[in-house]
């Protein structure tokens, strides 16, 4: 089973807490680090000041003086410091003068002279527990002693700071924490209020029932992110507002339609049964319903294939068709039907080839004519017409008779339509010819098209051309 992705508040919640946590660690990373360099500057310019004096003590050192007297100057040498410690040897090694409990000859054997005092020069270690930072640099004196070298090691405790820096880290992480639970509550809370738009359309799509496909989202009414979305909804909506009525149009149409020749059936079938009849009578009235049963189970057929085309499940299967042979071989089917209804068929133009269904091409083209006859009054003609041109060949059948008003040139090629909608159809027909005609005229990339005036109806129909 396929895990369910996360919501949209718990990952932009998750995303936004992470960069505020991410933030908030950095910041407090940034403000340790200064304060840390802080004490490390404060550490160096105290010891760059004891380092000062010790050099101008050792300026001023006296020839003669004892180690008592050196002891005694150096022991006083420095202070308001008292929080440093410093080492003097000579050149040689020798230990000229050590600050009381400290250790720093080990310290100026074993680490490498610098220098200057700087924070990049300055090291730490520890000793009996506690952190000294320091450094060790040779020095001369041009004293009254001689000129002689000197090796100054100078460190301060730096426990305080340490301790401050730790406390200073606990209390980071605390205010930290905190900052990031109330940060991601707060995103939460936001995302959540900032969701309530979707929320609210949610609630507006989810009552809409399907004798309520009238109603629409309004876009001015949404966010900004939400209008295209609102927008590409009504769009459906409109859509499949139009199916559902065509798709009710056209079950209330099938069912007029077979309910004609059902009742037929019917009122034949109880006449038949109402008393004795002879053989021949009972004929008549099979060939009655054998008739209806044609009527219906071409309106079932018609229906069938118009439902494989507006499933796109028409594969033609592409010839090429002299459009010439077929009008002709039309007009000889049609012919005596034509002659009965006193209507005259004409053929002219040149000869076009086009690639399609040729089974498909004559039913269109049959449905196309049949109607043009069956409304063309006795003595008229209709005038077929076809035509070529930037590869796209042309069929026109113009006839004379009523005209089509503009508001239904455009519907009558919808399944079932009428124009009189209390006018019952004659057993001709059951009003899907045309409709199967476009179909398939645009199942082999065409079009069709009609138009109407006072002098002749004309149907054109637009099919791709090719060569001879």
């Amino acid at each position: 089973m396929a895990r369910r992705p996360a919501s949209l508040a718990v990952r932009l919640t998750v995303s936004i807490g992470a960069v505020i946590t991410f933030v908030l660690l950095t910041f407090g990373w940034m403000i340790e680090r200064s304060i840390n360099e802080h004490f490390i500057q404060q550490d160096v310019d105290e010891l760059n000041a004891v380092v000062q004096v010790l050099q101008h003590t050792l300026a001023t050192l006296p020839q003669n003086a004892t180690p008592e007297d050196l002891k005694e100057r150096f022991a006083t040498a420095v202070s308001g410091h008292h929080n440093a410690q410093y080492y003097i040897s000579s050149g040689t090694g020798v230990q000229i003068y050590a600050s009381p409990g400290s250790d720093l000859g080990r310290f100026a054997k074993i680490s490498r002279p610098v220098q200057k005092i700087s924070i990049e020069t300055v090291g730490t270690w520890q000793d009996h527990g506690e952190t000294f930072r320091g450094a060790v640099l040779h020095t001369t004196s041009d004293s009254t002693a001689g000129e002689k070298i000197f090796t100054i090691a100078v460190a301060t405790g730096i426990n305080f700071h340490l301790h401050y820096l730790e406390s200073f880290r606990t209390y980071l992480r605390l205010i930290t924490t905190v900052a990031c639970l109330i940060a991601i509550l707060a995103t939460w809370l936001a995302v959540h209020q900032g969701h309530a738009p979707i929320r609210r359309i949610s609630r507006e799509i989810r009552n809409i029932k399907s004798d309520q496909l009238h109603i629409r989202l309004e876009p001015h009414t949404v966010p900004a992110e939400l209008v295209e979305l609102s927008i590409s909804f009504n769009e459906m909506i409109e859509r499949l507002e139009d199916v559902f009525q065509r798709l009710s149009g056209f079950s209330a149409d099938i069912a007029h339609e077979l309910r004609t020749p059902i009742t037929n059936l019917k009122t034949q079938t109880e006449v038949a049964l109402s008393q004795s009849r002879s053989i021949e009578q009972y004929r008549e009235v099979l060939y009655s319903n054998l008739e209806e049963y044609e009527r219906m189970a071409k309106m079932v057929g018609d229906m069938l294939f118009l439902a494989q085309a507006d499933n796109n499940l028409l594969k033609p299967e592409l010839v090429k068709i002299d459009l010439e042979a077929e009008m002709r071989n039309l007009f000889d089917y049609f012919g005596a039907w034509a002659e009965e209804r006193e209507v005259d068929l004409k053929l002219s133009g040149e000869q076009i080839y086009v690639q399609g269904d040729r089974l498909m091409i004559r039913r269109a083209l049959s449905n196309v004519l049949s109607n043009a006859i069956r409304y063309t009054p006795a003595g008229h003609t209709i005038n077929v017409i076809l035509e070529s041109s930037e590869k796209v060949a042309t069929i026109r059948v113009k006839n004379p008779g009523p005209v089509i008003p503009a508001e239904h040139l455009d519907r009558i090629f919808e399944r079932f339509y009428r124009m009189d909608a209390s006018r019952q159809r004659s057993i001709e027909g059951a009003g899907l010819g045309l409709a199967i005609a476009k179909s398939i005229v645009e199942a082999h990339g065409g079009k069709i098209q009609a138009s109407s005036t006072s002098e002749a109806t004309e149907f054109k129909i637009s099919l791709p051309a090719v060569g001879c």
